[in-house]
């Protein structure tokens, strides 16, 4: 089976969509930001305040040509920079992406309990930027569009629909 790679905005729910769709199609899960905290044994918010937002987006390009090369049968969640620097994704599985207005993923962030683990969570005004500018990225990206705003039952009854 072909990988699948989830993409859209931080809060678009690829890490919970994802653990879903893997279950029921026998795929593994993986999410990025999970493989770049172990394969440097920090987190991702270290990373960021030790190297900057540079250095992590070069390990996002060197995690997706490891998946490119060796992962298959998976179901890949990753940051939601990943398809901004890495425009290899096609190589890596087909491209759901995960849509989702920026109102829906603010009120997500501000409920979320895991705040810290985002560092560019921190300014609404810079969230929206960047909301902003990756919207045509993702869209030119995906294979497959779902909308994310829908509950999690919809979105995984949708997603299945698409990649029969």
């Amino acid at each position: 089976m072909k990988n699948l790679v989830l993409i859209g905005f931080m809060g678009s729910g690829k890490s919970s969509l994802g653990r879903l769709i893997s279950a029921e199609t026998g795929r593994f899960f993986l999410d990025t930001d999970a493989l770049i905290e172990s394969h440097y044994a920090r987190a991702i918010g270290e990373i960021f305040a030790s190297e900057g937002e540079a250095a992590f987006r070069a390990a996002e390009k060197n995690c997706a040509a490891f998946l490119a090369k060796s992962v298959k049968n998976a179901v890949i969640a990753t940051g939601g920079g990943m398809p901004i620097v890495c425009d290899n994704l096609s190589e890596i599985g087909k491209v759901v992406y995960l849509k989702c207005s920026f109102e829906a993923i603010a009120k997500r962030l501000s409920q979320d309990a895991e705040k810290s683990k985002r560092p560019l969570a921190a300014s609404l005004e810079i969230l929206r930027e960047r909301y902003d500018a990756r919207l045509k990225i993702y869209e030119k990206s995906a294979e497959i569009v779902i909308n994310a705003e829908d509950p999690i039952e919809i979105c995984l009854q949708n997603l299945r629909e698409k990649i029969v």
